[in-house]
């Protein structure tokens, strides 16, 4: 399975002193040497971590793949078809939230998303949507012509008691078979760490996974290339 490391973290520490590092751009480059097969990152409105340089700089260096997370607003398509990244994963945004809350909910935007994603696709960019384990709004992705999806693992990771573990467990495995019939590819992610990862590395329809908080965070203890390799072989094992 491959792996897709969220450099998201490394701005946010620059930008909390308004400095001029650590550099997420190098943080991207030891990734890609460490063994990841792709970097993701999320320009926001509010730009509390990634900024349009971060971008400008990462489409020039990026030997594995470029995935840039976005509203899917006026703005970003603006910024999305100036960089022009491998791939665009459309995601929901709150101007308060501390990270993503869930899935886009596809459903109700169907015909925004259905004006909005051709603009992307006729650059060349391949549209991801990161949406939660609901067989209703991974059909409505297919319908406004997304290339893949990214499957929320928020309310797995995130559940304490084993039971309820499962119960998300088995939806996002419904979910993944569900989408690979549609024809879609299946990428997943959140909140996804060293500890809960090996049940998702076993879906078979799942071909990529996002990681970024757990990685840097393990990182700051033994450096980034060991944090990136040590996920990559738990991805390996399946």
């Amino acid at each position: 399975m491959r792996l897709a490391v969220n450099i998201d973290h490394v701005a946010t520490l620059r930008q909390a002193r308004k400095a001029s590092e650590p550099e997420p751009v190098l943080a991207a480059l030891l990734a890609e040497q460490a063994g990841a097969n792709g970097i993701v990152c999320h320009i926001r409105g509010d730009r509390r971590h990634i900024q349009e340089r971060d971008l400008q700089l990462l489409r020039q260096v990026i030997k594995t793949k470029l995935n840039v997370e976005m509203a899917a607003t006026p703005e970003m398509l603006a910024i999305a078809r100036k960089i022009k990244p491998d791939m665009v994963s459309l995601v929901p945004e709150s101007p308060n939230e501390v990270t993503t809350q869930g899935g886009l909910d596809v459903l109700s935007q169907k015909k925004h998303l259905m004006d909005f994603l051709p603009k992307l696709k006729k650059t060349g960019i391949r549209v991801s949507i990161f949406v939660d384990a609901e067989e209703k709004q991974i059909a409505a992705c297919r319908e406004v012509g997304a290339d893949l999806v990214e499957i929320n693992t928020g309310k797995y990771a995130e559940a304490s008691l084993e039971k309820e573990k499962e119960k998300h467990l088995q939806k996002i495995k419904s979910a993944a078979a569900y989408a690979r019939n549609l024809g879609l590819e299946v990428h997943a992610g959140h909140g996804l760490d060293y500890h809960n990862v090996q049940p998702i590395v076993e879906i078979k329809e799942i071909s990529e996974l996002s990681i970024g908080f757990a990685i840097i965070a393990r990182a700051v203890m033994v450096g980034l290339p060991q944090a990136v390799k040590e996920m990559v072989t738990l991805l390996e094992k399946e």
